[in-house]
């Protein structure tokens, strides 16, 4: 049985093991063949700023795990767009493309998956 899945980002690139264990979760759901979307909210949008530096953080390049997202056939990628815009990021800042949302339209789109995984 095929159930839609909804990754939710919400903790900034290099914040620790967490963005490499969703991703490894995100890589694993598509792997069986389920249909995957992420959504980046709030610091989460850090994950997809083009030029990122991570030579000091101990983690590997945040940009560069993420894009490896649509050879997993993972290519439903959402931001908010106020997380983008309180943040100063604009779409073009971004590493993959994206569909920006306002955040009043987040509850019914959330609301459309079958298991929304969030942190």
């Amino acid at each position: 049985m095929t159930k839609k899945f909804l990754f939710v980002l919400r903790k900034p690139a290099y914040s620790g093991l967490y963005v490499q264990e969703m991703l490894d979760i995100i890589l694993t759901t598509a792997a069986f063949e389920q249909p995957v979307s992420v959504l980046f909210l709030d610091e989460g949008v850090f994950h997809l700023k083009a030029h990122q530096c991570a030579e000091n953080s101990g983690y590997k390049n945040a940009g560069t795990l993420f894009s490896m997202l649509p050879t997993m056939d993972v290519e439903a990628l959402f931001v908010e767009t106020e997380s983008l815009l309180s943040h100063g990021i604009s779409q073009k800042n971004l590493t993959l493309p994206v569909t920006v949302l306002p955040r009043d339209a987040l509850a019914p789109f959330m609301a459309a998956f079958d298991v929304v995984f969030s942190g």
